[in-house]
């Protein structure tokens, strides 16, 4: 009866222990369950991921503490944690100089651009048109303006329009306000009249017929 009680007390014990152990993990999956979060890791590469983007852009640029520039954008995104820092206009880009009684004195578009704030270097790249402060006309395809040298340059095809002829080229390097310039692979020097009038004569299809409709 002894060891009949003994085993009886003590499986009793076991099944009573066997029970607390259950409901101890049934309370721990409950609770801790309530709090389980997936985790998702996500890779982050500062040379391609952005950090913040901004659209309808309008915003002033100081030069030397005097406010001079407006720069104009429907979406920027900008990479100011890679390695080179830079916002990155993919939609294109419209920029204004100006003097210190905000007239504009030259404007810029480019159909992208890049600017590297720590460098100082714009990078403007299709159908890039820049209009001086004297008038005169530019258009490239690629276009580097360095705030910190005070100079523009290029190394691709270059049309500038003055007021009485047009030049062309393969690159070119110019002051920041594009009054001094020097193409370095010149195509030539043509009137502004002859080219206009080369250009209606290529509108007109060869096999054309003119009628004189004068009496």
């Amino acid at each position: 009866m002894n060891l009949y009680r003994f085993l009886s007390k003590t499986k009793r014990q076991d099944i009573t222990t066997t029970c607390v152990v259950v409901v101890m993990s049934l309370l721990c999956m409950v609770s801790c369950g309530g709090d389980t979060k997936d985790v998702v890791v996500v890779s982050f590469d500062p040379e391609t991921s952005y950090t913040l983007k901004t659209t309808d852009l309008t915003t002033l640029i100081s030069d030397s503490g005097i406010t001079r520039y407006r720069v104009k954008a429907e979406e920027v995104l900008m990479f100011d944690k890679a390695k080179e820092p830079y916002w990155y206009f993919p939609k294109g880009l419209y920029l204004e100089k100006f003097d210190t009684l905000f007239h504009v004195e030259a404007s810029v578009k480019a159909d992208t651009a890049y600017n590297y704030e720590k460098k100082g270097l714009w990078k403007l790249v299709g159908n890039v048109k820049v209009e001086s402060l004297e008038g005169k006309k530019f258009e490239t395809s690629l276009l580097f303006w360095d705030r910190k040298k005070e100079k523009i340059y290029s190394d691709q095809y270059i049309r500038i329009e003055e007021a009485d002829k047009i030049i062309t080229g393969i690159g070119f390097e110019s002051n920041q306000d594009m009054t001094k310039y020097d193409i370095f692979n010149s195509q030539g020097v043509f009137p502004v009249k002859e080219e206009v009038a080369d250009s209606i004569r290529m509108e007109v299809p060869m096999d054309s017929t003119v009628v004189d409709t004068v009496p």
